[in-house]
């Protein structure tokens, strides 16, 4: 499903409507096709990562690992500075973006080396069948350079067509009491799993932001052109909303289910936008944004930017077992609700692509007590989902021992493959 416009008479089905019936992680048909797991429930399909070759990468000067066909989690261990969160880095950059640690792409080179770029390559597993990419930093762009079955590809947007990845690092743990911007980002991370055109939605709207925000303040009042980019801003920009609210509606059923082991909660949007989408039709919305826009000008040629957009708006997060904001609650509560909106969205994923993501989750089980530590691990068992986990000690991790693959990680080597 692509998002670019909802339908111009009315607002589009929600997710729930156009999923109706069965979920497909309990699907009985048979599994035949490529990229499906035959011993996961249901046969369904699963993104797999079967094998990973890293070269000058932080702090690693080589590694190739293969991993099961099958979905299975896979455990690095070791002490602090291994290079356990390199690793997961390093699987983060099989999705569009700078990876889980937002670096520039010249720090990800080992010991810094200007001349001796990183390169990554994977042989992954698809829904639609085995795929092959490499990508690195270009010494002469600066950018990542990428190649899917040994053809080099503009961009990195189609790595969203190939694999969905998602993740939950440490450093995500103030999300609800950092800046409105930083929730957008991770909720944008979660819309793009789901549906792969909202990246290019962003790039257009952003891009034409820019150029319009250089031409007020050149102080080059050109009407018919500023009107064309608020027209495109407008169009991309209610997209952008579109899929943000398409993303939170469908995971407000699954996140509202009661479950012993996280909590329950409600996502909220707030925002110009997101309102008048709610109140009409998207034509109705663009109309408005792109009046909203023009009026803006003066005061956005002084400030830069736009005083109106999808730009401005902010994700809450509820939890419905004390009625309290997210940003009010325990740092270990809001963690535990960030996995819930993280397996929540593995599910969604499922229900609308009929595969699930690859997860990320980086000292995850060290801050949940024992009992939600088992309760983690039955369910990522049950979900039959391909989990990185890191953590420092193996002891964290005993209930998926006879399950979960476990690499025993030190100075950027694995000492044991198990």
């Amino acid at each position: 499903m692509h998002v670019a416009r909802l339908p111009a008479a009315d607002r589009a089905p929600s997710i729930e409507e156009r999923t109706a019936g069965p979920d497909p992680a309990m699907d009985s048909r048979p599994s035949t096709g490529p990229g499906r797991d035959p011993e996961a429930p249901g046969g369904a399909a699963r993104s797999l990562v079967r094998r990973l070759r890293l070269q000058a990468f932080r702090n690693i000067a080589a590694l190739d690992l293969r991993f099961a066909a099958a979905a299975r989690p896979i455990v690095l261990y070791g002490p602090n500075g291994a290079g356990k969160t390199n690793l997961l880095e390093a699987l983060s950059l099989l999705a569009p973006g700078r990876g889980l640690r937002r670096a520039r792409l010249d720090s990800l080179d080992r010991d810094g080396d200007p001349v001796r770029p990183f390169r990554l390559e994977a042989e992954l597993d698809t829904a639609d069948g085995p795929v092959d990419l490499a990508t690195g930093r270009d010494l002469a762009s600066e950018r990542r350079w990428l190649e899917i079955m040994g053809e080099s590809r503009r961009g990195l947007a189609p790595l969203a067509e190939l694999v969905a990845i998602a993740w939950l690092t440490p450093a995500m743990d103030r999300l609800f009491l950092d800046a409105a911007s930083e929730r957008r980002r991770f909720l944008d991370r979660l819309v793009l799993a789901v549906y792969p055109d909202h990246a290019r939605q962003l790039a257009v709207f952003e891009r034409a932001m820019r150029e319009r925000s250089l031409l007020l303040r050149q102080g080059r009042q050109d009407p018919a052109w500023l009107r064309v980019l608020e027209q495109r801003m407008a169009a991309a920009g209610v997209a952008v909303a579109a899929g943000r609210m398409e993303l939170v509606g469908g995971l407000g059923t699954l996140l509202a289910e009661p479950d012993p082991t996280l909590p329950a909660m409600r996502l909220a949007l707030s925002g110009a936008v997101e309102s008048w989408l709610a109140a009409g039709a998207a034509i109705d919305a663009e109309e408005r944004l792109t009046a909203a826009l023009a009026a803006g000008r003066a005061a956005d040629a002084e400030t830069g930017g736009a005083g109106v957009g999808p730009h401005r708006s902010d994700l809450a997060a509820i939890d419905l077992g004390t009625g309290e904001d997210a940003s009010r609650v325990s740092t270990g509560r809001q963690k535990a609700m960030l996995l819930a909106i993280i397996l929540a969205e593995a599910r969604l994923r499922q229900r609308v692509h009929g595969d699930l993501p690859i997860l990320l989750l980086d000292e995850t089980m060290a801050h949940l007590d024992p009992a939600r530590r088992d309760g983690l691990a039955e369910r990522l068992l049950a979900m039959g989902v391909q989990v990185f986990l890191s953590g420092t000690e193996r002891r964290l991790f005993a209930a998926l021992e006879g399950s979960a693959h476990f690499l025993h990680v030190d100075q950027g080597t694995i000492l044991d493959h198990e």
